[in-house]
């Protein structure tokens, strides 16, 4: 659910759709029909489009067809930096790296849609999104992941610091499965960025993979 606070977006958190599901880097034919069984299961409360290998052209029309999956399944589209794709997409908001966009300039671009802001493990760069008004502010590596190069790792201390400081929305992020998601879940982390454990499992298809996610 989006609220509004001084025109800008408030994220009311939902216990119960803590799952911040990202893209699988490459998208095949069976994943759209994937995605609506997995946003069906009520957990995600936001997909983010993560697509570093595809055209801006291609990105849309991919991204169309997911913003009419989300939009059935009430789940918030963010698209990972670019806020000009954001635009295009009408999607509802924005995810800005340390190295994409400045906030400031997405802020101008977007309004008063969703940008959310990834720092690492850094209590620093925490302080500035927070000054900078970012709608949920990311964290990680917490554990180790393939989906893409872990330079900085992240550990539960960040988590109860962090929630000392702002009430500013938490995401979690980095090698996320079945076994570790509770203990982020009870050190105030309110979202879990997941994506290899659902798009990945060698194990479980991704409908089954969620369902294990209590």
């Amino acid at each position: 659910m989006l609220l509004r606070e001084n025109g800008l977006a408030i994220l009311k958190i939902n216990k119960k759709k803590f799952v911040y599901l990202i893209s699988p880097n490459k998208i095949s034919n069976k994943f759209y029909q994937n995605l609506d069984k997995v946003l069906q299961s009520g957990k995600v409360s936001f997909f983010q489009i993560r697509l570093k290998k595809y055209s801006f052209k291609k990105k849309i029309i991919i991204g169309k067809k997911i913003k009419q999956i989300c939009k059935k399944n009430k789940v918030k589209l963010l698209v990972n930096d670019d806020p000009i794709l954001t635009k295009k997409l009408k999607a509802d908001g924005c995810h800005l790296g340390q190295k994409d966009t400045d906030i400031i300039k997405a802020r101008k671009i977007l309004g008063n849609k969703i940008i959310g802001i990834t720092c690492h493990n850094s209590i620093k760069l925490a302080k500035i999104a927070i000054k900078n008004k970012a709608n949920y502010l990311a964290f990680g590596a917490f554990y180790l992941t393939k989906t893409k190069k872990v330079k900085h790792k992240a550990n539960i201390k960040i988590l109860n610091a962090v929630k000392k400081l702002s009430k500013t929305p938490i995401v979690a992020i980095g090698g996320i499965n079945s076994t570790n998601y509770k203990n982020l879940l009870l050190n105030n982390a309110n979202f879990l960025a997941i994506s290899g454990y659902i798009w990945n499992n060698k194990k479980y298809k991704p409908f089954e993979a969620i369902k294990r996610l209590k």
